[in-house]
Parts: structure tokens; C-alpha cells; sequence
């Protein structure tokens, strides 16, 4: 009897270390699986953050998240998307304006951050305001012509720009709004030497729109009124936007890719709030978006109307999405315009 208490012992001596040791085994593959996991999330991130954030020289470009498939969603998700640097496609000639191509030369020190951009610049009539036009995400200055064809209907002056990255502008890189800040600042001082004592609206498509507001609260721009059409309320939230339309999970890559595209363009990716610049905009404010808008969300304009201090309007267009508003409505678009140029 005690020989046998005596073999049971020595079983159970010996089996609790290879549990312990099984244990240990399978915790070691789960922080070893748990790191490959974390370093191939940030690698893909990584990629999709520079494919988001630098233009390729020419080739086709990704289709919008809504047309693809499972298969070209699979091979998104490996790749990133293709952003062939935007051209440009017509001049002002196509809508019957008169222009004058203008260059403001970069700094010499350091070009990427202060790159020569390219204006086109027409004259409207004498003590008319001057409206400076900042294009979108992944466009150039060509894509806002029949909007500026509609502009000079009031009789204002235009200059339409060129961001950093696009059209006739140095650079090949986007940070939707982060540094191109910068351009709206140094376009709005170069609209006051061109027209002295005229007063100075500004007028952004979505990333363009984010861009004036960083300028005005940041950088000392200060236009006597603005335009903006469908700005984000948050970087974060316009990517989080971007995997919805994918129908997939945007926790935890679209923090990742704000991060890393960060990281690789030099700015703080989560304080590139347009909800949070607004508190600084005192000036008269025109809001325009469309009501369909996947990109961005009405329930984003309104928490940015509701912060704006100033005079402010904020229109909608029922039918409309992350588009021209002037291609689904344009005599609405006119009389909105027309309206609050008027004031000046």
C-alpha cells in the first residue's frame, strides 16, 4: 500500500512541471503571435498612411471605397491606394475667364516645407471683395472652375490655388490640411498686396475648408469672411469615415494610420481637429454640405457650426454628396453664394 501512495506521488511530482511547462510554452506563443500581430498592423498602417499622404507620378487611381469589390478590397488592404498627383485639366479659358498665372516662390532653406505654389489670378470688378479658392483632398486648382465661374457672376476678384503636392505647385505629398495651412496664410497676405483695401473671402472644399480654419486659428490669417464646404470635424473621424465605407472594422487601424502618417509628415495627426480651430474664426461663415455626404457627416458640420463664435449660416443640399454642390444644384449654389458676397 505505501509503495503504490509512494508511485502516485512521484506521478504527480512529475506531471505538475510539464503542465507548468506546457503553460509557459502556450503563453510564450501568445506574446510572441500577440507581437508579430502588433508589428504587421503598424507595417500595414505604415504603407497605407504614405500611399494615403503621396502622390504617385501618374497611373490610375483607386477607385472610391463604395466600387470595389472583395477582391480589390483584399488587395487594398495589402497594397494601399493609388494616388496619382493631381493635374491640371483645364484653365479658366473653358469657363470664358480671363487669367493671369501667378508663382510665389518657396523658401530657400527648405522647399518641402515651404514649396513654390502656382495661382491663377482674375480680375473682377473695381471694389468687389477678392475670393482666395482652395481646392480638396487629391485635386488642384482646375476643379474649382465652375465654381469660380459662378463666383465672377458677382463681380469679384478670384485667385484660385495650387495646395503644396498638386497642379502647378512644388512637392508631391498631402496632409489634408495640416501644412497646407501654411498656403492658405501666405495666399490671404498675397491677396491683400494684389487688392489693397478690398476685403478678402476664402473659400475650401473639404480639405481645403479644414486648411482656412487651421490658418485662422493658427497662423494670423485674417479674412473678412468664409466659405467652407464640408470640412471634417476631426482627422480621425473623416479616416474612421473612409473604413465605413469599406465595411470594416476601423479600430484600431484608422488611429494607426492617423499616427503614422503623422509620424511621416511631421505633424500631430490627432490635433488636426477643424471642430477645435474653429472657436477662433470670429468672421462672417458660410456652411455648405450635402446631406448625403459619406465622407463626411452633417452630425460633424453641426458640431463645428455650434462652435463657431461669429456670424454664421450653415446651408444644406439634400441631394448631395461628397461632391460639387454646383454639378447638383447650381442656382441654389449661386443665390447662397451670391447672397453672402453681397454683404461686402
Amino acid at each position: 500500500m505505501a509503495s503504490a501512495d509512494s508511485s502516485v506521488a512521484k506521478s504527480a511530482a512529475t506531471a505538475a512541471p510539464a503542465r507548468r511547462g506546457t503553460r509557459f510554452r502556450w503563453w510564450l506563443w501568445a506574446v510572441l503571435a500577440g507581437v508579430v500581430l502588433c508589428v504587421g498592423l503598424n507595417r500595414l498602417a505604415y504603407v497605407h498612411a504614405r500611399s494615403m499622404l503621396t502622390y504617385a507620378d501618374g497611373g490610375m487611381r483607386t477607385r472610391s471605397p463604395e466600387k470595389l469589390g472583395v477582391a480589390d478590397k483584399v488587395g487594398l488592404a495589402l497594397t494601399g491606394i493609388r494616388l496619382p498627383r493631381p493635374v491640371l485639366k483645364r484653365t479658366p479659358e473653358a469657363v470664358g475667364l480671363n487669367y493671369t498665372t501667378v508663382a510665389l516662390p518657396g523658401g530657400d532653406a527648405d522647399s518641402s516645407r515651404t514649396p513654390a505654389l502656382e495661382l491663377w489670378q482674375i480680375a473682377g470688378e473695381s471694389e468687389r471683395p477678392v475670393v482666395v479658392m482652395f481646392h480638396g483632398y487629391s485635386a488642384c486648382k482646375s476643379d474649382l472652375l465652375d465654381e469660380a465661374a459662378l463666383f465672377a457672376e458677382t463681380g469679384c476678384s478670384l485667385l484660385l490655388v495650387d495646395f503644396r503636392g498638386s497642379g502647378g505647385s512644388e512637392g508631391n505629398t498631402t496632409t489634408l490640411g495640416f501644412h497646407e495651412a501654411e498656403d492658405v496664410a501666405r495666399v490671404w497676405k498675397y491677396a491683400r498686396e494684389w487688392q489693397p483695401g478690398h476685403p478678402i473671402l476664402l473659400y475650401g472644399k473639404s480639405m481645403g475648408s479644414a486648411a482656412i480654419l487651421r490658418a485662422v486659428a493658427h497662423l494670423s490669417a485674417a479674412p473678412d469672411g468664409v466659405i467652407l464646404e464640408c470640412p471634417f470635424d476631426r482627422l480621425l473621424s473623416t479616416v474612421e469615415n473612409r473604413f465605413q465605407a469599406l465595411r470594416v472594422p476601423a479600430f484600431p487601424m484608422a488611429r494607426l494610420l492617423v499616427f503614422w502618417g503623422g509620424v511621416q509628415q511631421g505633424m500631430d495627426g490627432f490635433a488636426h481637429n477643424p471642430v477645435d480651430y474653429a472657436t477662433q474664426v470670429k468672421c462672417p461663415t458660410l456652411l455648405l454640405h450635402g446631406a448625403r455626404d459619406p465622407r463626411v457627416t452633417v452630425a460633424e458640420l453641426e458640431s463645428i457650426y455650434g462652435q463657431l463664435p461669429g456670424e454664421k449660416e450653415l446651408v444644406l443640399f439634400p441631394e448631395a454628396g461628397h461632391e460639387s454642390y454646383v454639378g447638383v444644384d447650381a442656382e441654389r449654389w449661386r443665390r447662397v453664394i451670391a447672397d453672402f458676397c453681397a454683404r461686402y
